[in-house]
C-alpha cells in the first residue's frame, strides 16, 4: 500500500460508518415511560437532592467515578507539533478508545482553544466537577509542567500528563529490570538522556526517585549537552545540567551505562555504542524510527539490553502498559491525586510482573515457546491479560497507604475479581489473532478474488503482513478491481479456466483421479472439476503449493464444502469434521460448536467435537471451560436429547479427566458462575463461567451464533473448520471484509499449528 492509499485508509476509518471513534451509550433501561421518568424528570430530582446534601454522593449516583477528561490544546500533537485544538481531536478520541478497551474507563476528550496557562488551568478547574480524573495530553513544554503542577495543587481529583509520566513509568520499570540483568545498581548508573522535553524530564526525575544520582546523568537537547554554564536554561533543564565539560552526544556516550532516547531517529552510531560500558542498556524510544535501529544495535553490541517504542521488536516501551491501569486504580479508591508513591508502585508492579511466569495466551500471541525474564523480556507485553488485575491493584494500595484515597478497598480479592471482569470490554481476541498470524505469515488462497470485498480483504491481509495472498478467479476482473482499489501488491493471480493453468490442471486432475477413481470419478470428470476454483484451490493446498484457503463468499456453504471434503478429507483419526465460531461479546469471547455441519450428532460425535473445540481454544490462547448444553440440568430429564449430552459428558470425563467440562446444563447456569456455584456445587463448572459451549444439534448452535451476531452485534470469527487434513476454511455467504480478514488469519494460525505439530513429530523420530 502506497502513502496515498494509507492516507485514504486512515481518513475512511475515521469518517465511516459514522465520524469519530467514540460515542455515548446508556447504562440504564429506557424502554418505558417509567424508565424515562426515573432517568429525567421527575425521578432525577431525588439523586440531585442527595448530592446537594453531601457532594460525595455524586460518586454513588452518577458516572463521575469512571470518567476521565482527556484534555489538550493541540500544541504538541504526536510528531505533528502545534496543529491546534480541532486537529488534535482525533488523537484525543483515540486516547478515549484506549482507556475504554484496556481499563473500561469512559474517556471524554476536551480540546481547549488557548495557549494561555492561566486560562487553561482555570477552564479545567471549572469543568472538573464533571470528572473523576484529568488526563493531560499533547501540551508543549514548558507550559505542560506548569499546567500539571497547578492542577495537581488546586484540584481534588487525580491529574496526570501522560506524555510526561507514561513513558517515565514504563521505561523506569524496564530500567530496573535491565539494571538487575546487567548486575548494576541504580545509584551507579551513568545515564545519557537524548531529549529534554516533558517525557525526558519526567523520566529523569523518576529514575532519580529509584536511586539514580543527578551527577551521573547527562541530558542533551537540540543544541547539545545541557551544561551548567549554558545561559537561559529553563528551570527543568537546570535541574539536569551537568558540570562536565562536554558538548556532544558522542562525548557523553563514552563509558555510559544507559542511553535513553526521546529525540529523533538515527542519531546514535555504532561507534557510540562501542564506546559505552559493558552490558550497555539502550532505550531508543523515538517513533516511528529509533535513535539507532534495533538490528544494528544488537549486531554492534552482543551484550546490549535494548528497548524501543516499536511493537516489532522485543521490549516495547508502550504507554498503554501504564495510563489506563494507573487511572483505573486511582478512580477505584477515589484518589485525590496521582502522587509519586502511586507512580512508583506502578513501576514496581510492572517490573515484578515481567519476572513472573508468562501466561500461555501471551506466548501464543507473540509466537513464543516460553517467554521469560531476560534481555529480550524486561517489561510485560501489551497483550498480557494480567495487567488489568496487577497495576490498578498496586496503584490503589499505594494511594491508600499514602493517604490520598477517599474510598479505601477492604476486600482485595473481590476487587481483583472486579478488575478481571472489566477485561471483557476489550476486543483483544482479534488483535491477538492478527498479531500471531503476522509472526509467521503463510500463503493463503482467496478462492473468490474476483469479488470486490474478497479482494479488499486480500489487500488488507497483504498490507498488514497477515498472509501472502494467492488470488483465484477471473484474471481480467481481478486486475481491473486491483486498479480500482489501488492494490499494487505483488500477489500471484491464478485463473483455473485459462490456458496458462492447463498444465497445473492436468496434474491436479490426475492426482484427483487417482484419489477418487474407486468412488466413481473418471479422469474426464476430474479434468472438468479442476476448472472449478474450490477443487483447484483445494488441490493447491493438498499439494503443499499453498498453506491454506478461504472460500464461500459467493456460494452456499454446502456447495463449498463438497469439493473440500472430496479433495482434502478428514485428518487421520478424525471421524467427524465440525466447525466452531468464536463470538467476541462485550462480556468476553465465547466458542460455539458445531455451528455449520453436523445436523444431529450422536453422543460420541459430540464428545469428539468437544475435544476438537478444546484444542482450537487452546491454540487461540483460551483455557477452555466447557459446557455441554441442553434444555435440562444434570439428569432432570430423561428425554433422548438430554441423555445424549449426559453420555457425551461421561465419555469426556473418562477420556479427558483434566478438561473443565460438564453438563448437561442450561445456558444461563453455564454462563453465570454464581448461579452454577449455588445450585450445582458438585459440577466441574461450579464457580466458573463457561467460555466454550457445545450444542446438542446444528439447529440450536447455528441459531444461537447468528442471534448473537445480529442482536448483540457480537463479532463472529468463523466458522472455523475442525478435523480436516489441511487448513481450509469456509466463509459465511456474503461475509464482510473484516470477517474475511479474520478467517484468513485463522487459516494462517491453523497452518502454523500444523507446521508446529509436524516438526514436533519429526523431532521425535
Amino acid at each position: 500500500m502506497n502513502e496515498q492509499q494509507k492516507r485514504r485508509q486512515a481518513l475512511v476509518y475515521h469518517a465511516k460508518p459514522q465520524p469519530g471513534k467514540i460515542k455515548i451509550v446508556p447504562t440504564k433501561p429506557y424502554a418505558t415511560q417509567m424508565d424515562l421518568a426515573l432517568a429525567y424528570s421527575p425521578g432525577v430530582a431525588e439523586p440531585c437532592l442527595e448530592i446537594a446534601k453531601d457532594v460525595e454522593n455524586v460518586y454513588r449516583y452518577t458516572a463521575k467515578g469512571n470518567m476521565v477528561a482527556i484534555i489538550s490544546n493541540g500544541t504538541a500533537v504526536l510528531g505533528l507539533g502545534d496543529i491546534g485544538p480541532e486537529a488534535s481531536k482525533p488523537v484525543m478520541e483515540g486516547k478515549g478508545l484506549l482507556f475504554k478497551i484496556f481499563a473500561d474507563i469512559d474517556g471524554i476528550d476536551i480540546e481547549l482553544d488557548t495557549k494561555d496557562v492561566d486560562k487553561f488551568v482555570e477552564t479545567v478547574k471549572t469543568i472538573a466537577p464533571t470528572f473523576g480524573g484529568i488526563n493531560l495530553e499533547d501540551i508543549k513544554a514548558p507550559e505542560a509542567f506548569e499546567i500539571e503542577r497547578r492542577l495537581k495543587e488546586e484540584l481534588d481529583i487525580p491529574v496526570m500528563h501522560d506524555d510526561q509520566h507514561g513513558t517515565a513509568i514504563i521505561s523506569a520499570a524496564a530500567l530496573l529490570n535491565a539494571a538487575e540483568l546487567a548486575g548494576k545498581k541504580m545509584a551507579d548508573l551513568k545515564i545519557v538522556i537524548s531529549g529534554a522535553g516533558a517525557a525526558a524530564i519526567s523520566c529523569s526525575r523518576l529514575y532519580k526517585a529509584f536511586g539514580t544520582r543527578a551527577e551521573n546523568m547527562v541530558m542533551l537537547d537540540s543544541k547539545g549537552v545541557i551544561r551548567q554554564d549554558r545561559e537561559n536554561l529553563t528551570k527543568e533543564k537546570e535541574e539536569f545540567a551537568t558540570h562536565r565539560k562536554i558538548d556532544t552526544l558522542e562525548e557523553a556516550m563514552v563509558n555510559a551505562d544507559v542511553f535513553i532516547g526521546l529525540s529523533i531517529a538515527d542519531i546514535v552510531s555504532p561507534a557510540m555504542l562501542e564506546s559505552m560500558a559493558k552490558d550497555p542498556i539502550v532505550f531508543a524510544m523515538a517513533n516511528p524510527n529509533p535513535e539507532i535501529a534495533y538490528d544494528l544495535a544488537c549486531k554492534t553490541r552482543k551484550d546490549i539490553i535494548m528497548a524501543t517504542g516499536r511493537s516489532d521488536h522485543p521490549n516495547q516501551v508502550n504507554n498503554v502498559l501504564g495510563f489506563p491501569f494507573i487511572f483505573r486504580g486511582a478512580l477505584d479508591v477515589r484518589a485525590t491525586k496521582i502522587n509519586e508513591e502511586m507512580k512508583m508502585a506502578a513501576v514496581r508492579a510492572l517490573a515484578e510482573l515481567a519476572k513472573e511466569p508468562v501466561p500461555e495466551q501471551v506466548n501464543i500471541a507473540y509466537g513464543e515457546k516460553s517467554l521469560g525474564f531476560g534481555t529480550e523480556y524486561i517489561i510485560p507485553k501489551p497483550f498480557d491479560p494480567r495487567l488489568i488485575s496487577t497495576i490498578p491493584l498496586a496503584v490503589a494500595k499505594a494511594a491508600i497507604e499514602s493517604g490520598v484515597a477517599q474510598a479505601p478497598i477492604e476486600d482485595w480479592d473481590r476487587y481483583e475479581e472486579e478488575l478481571l471482569k472489566r477485561s471483557g470490554s476489550d476486543n483483544k481476541v482479534v488483535r491477538l489473532m492478527h498479531n500471531r498470524a503476522k509472526l509467521n505469515p503463510k500463503k493463503i488462497i482467496f478462492a473468490e478474488a474476483d469479488n470486490l470485498d474478497v479482494l479488499k480483504a486480500a489487500q488488507t491481509v497483504y498490507d498488514e503482513g497477515i498472509a501472502t495472498p494467492i488470488l483465484l478467479g477471473n484474471r481480467e476482473i481481478i486486475e481491473e478491481l486491483q486498479q480500482e482499489i489501488g492494490f499494487d501488491g505483488e500477489c500471484m493471480i491464478i485463473d483455473p479456466h485459462m490456458d496458462e493453468s492447463k498444465a497445473t490442471r492436468e496434474r491436479y486432475a490426475q492426482k484427483f483421479f487417482e484419489q477418487r477413481n474407486r468412488r466413481g470419478v473418471t479422469l474426464y470428470q476430474a479434468q472438468i472439476k479442476m476448472r472449478e476454483r474450490n477443487y483447484f484451490g483445494s488441490m493447491m493446498v493438498l499439494e503443499g503449493e499453498a498453506d491454506g484457503m478461504v472460500s464461500g463468499y459467493t456460494r452456499a456453504y454446502s456447495t463449498v464444502i463438497k469439493p473440500i471434503f472430496e479433495v482434502i478429507g478428514r485428518a487421520k483419526g478424525v471421524e467427524k469434521v465440525a466447525t466452531v465460531n468464536i463470538m467476541v461479546t462485550d462480556k468476553g469471547p465465547l466458542l460455539l460448536a458445531d455451528t455449520s455441519i453436523n445436523i444431529d450428532p450422536s453422543s460420541e460425535d459430540i464428545a469428539e467435537i468437544a475435544k476438537m473445540t478444546a484444542n482450537v481454544g487452546k491454540a487461540f490462547g483460551f483455557d477452555p471451560a466447557m459446557a455441554l448444553l441442553s434444555y435440562a440440568n444434570f439428569g432432570s430429564s430423561n428425554h433422548p436429547n438430554a441423555i445424549k449430552m449426559r453420555r457425551a459428558v461421561k465419555q469426556l470425563h473418562e477420556e479427558c479427566p483434566d478438561l473443565a467440562v460438564d453438563g448437561e446444563i442450561q445456558i444461563d447456569f453455564a454462563l453465570n458462575r454464581e448461579l452454577s456455584q449455588s445450585q450445582f456445587p458438585f459440577s466441574r463448572l461450579a464457580g466458573k463461567k463457561a467460555n466454550t459451549l457445545i450444542f446438542p444439534n446444528l439447529e440450536s448452535a447455528n441459531i444461537t451464533y447468528k442471534l448473537l451476531k445480529e442482536v448483540n452485534k457480537a463479532d463472529s470469527i468463523g466458522p472455523i473448520m475442525m478435523g480436516l487434513r489441511k487448513s481450509v476454511h469456509v466463509l459465511q455467504l456474503g461475509a464482510s471484509v473484516d470477517e474475511i480478514v479474520n478467517m484468513a488469519a485463522v487459516a494462517v494460525i491453523d497452518a502454523q499449528e500444523r507446521e508446529k505439530r509436524k516438526k514436533a513429530h519429526l523431532n521425535k523420530q
